[in-house]
């Protein structure tokens, strides 16, 4: 979930914070990958909102979206031209062809772990299919371009530079954030900009990184409700995220819920996502 506002100062997480933010992501990866699987025509977005309430009761612990900031759901469920924050809906049932982003922040024991994901609903075009394919490798990218020592700004670059070329649009009025013990923190993580630029990264930061990539235009307008952003000339766009850990080595996603770091629902993916990065 993305929101373009500051907060405080980054923060540099403890041995302990870091493990807190572990169990707190392999849980979040768990529920977004028991909620993709029951994707498929016929479904409704509210049906995946009450798969995540149930995981919630019965692994004891919150979703972080529901009454954020008014926000009336579980989850977002984000189909088609929606970009992010889609609001789950009886109303709205799933149909052959369409692609759906599912957005899953859990808090486990005072920490937050936030991932997302863009599936297939049935089979979709190659159109669809290729979107899908450019937005994850632009998620892979980013976390390449993670550093010890590295700026925020490559992780943009990295970014763009992977989807421009291809046709796509990168949006710019959402971003990934640092998060923890809150929901959203320092540094903002903005999915356009300069190699070099930026604060550097360092050991024990954590944040989203979270690229929405667009078939046309990046601009984007937000629909009555306050939520839901859709695309301003009604193409397609997709989402992936991950949270990560900043290390003396790399980088180390904690929304795995795995030891071998896969992120994959078989058959789902345009794209198989393979460790360590996806």
């Amino acid at each position: 979930m993305i929101f373009a506002k500051r907060s405080n100062a980054i923060q540099i997480k403890s041995a302990r914070e870091l493990d807190g933010m572990r169990r707190a992501g392999r849980l979040a990866s768990r529920c977004l990958e028991e909620i993709l699987r029951e994707v498929r025509p016929g479904v409704t977005t509210q049906d995946l909102d009450d798969l995540q309430v149930q995981f919630c009761r019965d692994h004891g612990v919150k979703a972080a979206p529901l009454g954020y900031r008014g926000f009336p759901k579980s989850i977002c469920t984000s189909v088609n031209e929606v970009i992010c924050h889609g609001i789950p809906s009886r109303d709205h049932r799933l149909a052959e062809g369409d692609i759906i982003g599912v957005d899953v922040t859990l808090i486990v024991d005072g920490f937050h772990g936030d991932n997302a994901a863009t599936v297939a609903v049935g089979e979709v075009d190659e159109s669809a299919a290729r979107l899908l394919r450019a937005t994850v490798e632009s998620l892979r990218k980013a976390i390449e371009a993670v550093r010890p020592g590295g700026h925020l700004g490559d992780i943009g670059a990295a970014i763009q530079a992977h989807a421009e070329p291809l046709g796509y649009a990168v949006v710019r009025d959402f971003v990934g954030h640092g998060i923890g013990r809150k929901f959203h923190e320092e540094p903002q993580v903005s999915h356009v900009g300069r190699a070099g630029r930026g604060p550097r990264l360092l050991p024990g930061m954590t944040f989203t990184i979270e690229p929405m990539i667009n078939a046309g235009t990046w601009e984007c307008h937000v629909l009555d409700d306050g939520w839901t952003a859709v695309t301003a000339d009604g193409q397609l766009s997709a989402q992936f995220e991950h949270t990560i850990a900043v290390t003396r080595d790399g980088v180390e996603l904690l929304t795995v819920q795995n030891d071998s770091g896969t992120w994959e629902v078989p058959g789902r993916y345009a794209l198989p996502c393979s460790p360590p990065l996806c």
